[in-house]
């Protein structure tokens, strides 16, 4: 069973994305092997916006993977290199049963947050951006169940000052 894991940058006071979505404050740390990174995963898990985000970016720094969107307002379906899903948990679910590598939850807290309910997330993993931004996007949104975490491997970049945490959601 693949396990789903939250990947995503955020400022030191735990924002993924500025006031209005911005995210220029994240650096390219050159040390960063993005690459390899994507190959690490069997695939990408996003909800509408981030994929507005992904698409507006020019999309992967690393090997094409498969992208599944979840959207309550977007058609189901498959187009522009992914497939749309309206019940985020069930397919997610359905995903983890058939996969064997990782799952890169990719972005959107919101969906974080629902999957969380769920059950379904696995690990976070937190590239941490030596930047406050005072206000934005949550990284985990109000409302979300508690998710007790054990730290399993944390990684520093000199250059950028960024630091990856890496950990395990700890089950009851």
């Amino acid at each position: 069973m693949a396990r789903l894991i939250y990947s995503v940058a955020a400022s030191l006071d735990a924002f993924i994305a500025g006031p209005q979505g911005d995210y220029d404050w994240i650096p390219m740390d050159p040390d960063i092997d993005f690459v390899e990174m994507y190959r690490s995963f069997s695939r990408i898990v996003m909800g509408r916006v981030s994929w507005e985000v992904y698409q507006a970016s020019g999309g992967s720094p690393g090997p094409q993977l498969p992208i599944t969107v979840c959207s309550r307002s977007l058609p189901e379906g498959t187009r522009d290199g992914a497939t749309f899903v309206h019940d985020a948990a069930a397919r997610v679910a359905e995903l983890k049963q058939r996969d064997d590598k990782p799952i890169w939850l990719w972005g959107g807290g919101v969906l974080f947050r629902e999957l969380a309910r769920e059950g379904l997330v696995d690990g976070v993993q937190v590239a941490v951006v030596p930047i406050l931004l005072g206000g934005g996007l949550p990284l985990y949104p109000p409302g979300g169940p508690r998710l007790p975490l054990r730290l399993t491997k944390q990684q520093h970049y000199p250059k950028s000052g960024i630091v990856v945490l890496d950990y395990d959601v700890v089950r009851a």
